[in-house]
């Protein structure tokens, strides 16, 4: 069955997604993680975190380098797939 051979439907544009955080909400989400994720990094040197979209990933990438800064120390972000990120401190890397 086709669209075509349906009675009465069209196709319609792509689903709209996310709506864009306020900014606001963007300052509150990145103190969030800030937080967060500093407290595990801190206590075992490396976390995971998921990030589904670019906005995810760049909001990662920029708490990383907030919490380089504010440490004193380098902070590495990579993607470990499509779905995650990783924080890492020196010496955390991970091992493949």
């Amino acid at each position: 069955m086709t669209t075509r051979d349906l009675y009465d439907v069209r196709p319609v544009g792509p689903a709209p997604g996310p709506s864009p955080l306020t900014p606001d909400e963007e300052r509150r989400a990145r103190a969030t993680l800030f937080t967060e994720l500093g407290n595990v990094i801190a206590d075992r040197g490396w976390t995971r975190f998921p990030a589904y979209t670019p906005e995810e990933r760049r909001r990662l990438v920029d708490v990383g380098r907030m919490l380089g800064k504010h440490w004193g120390i380098p902070v590495t972000v990579e993607a470990e797939d499509e779905c995650a990120m990783r924080l890492s401190l020196p010496g955390h890397a991970p091992t493949s």
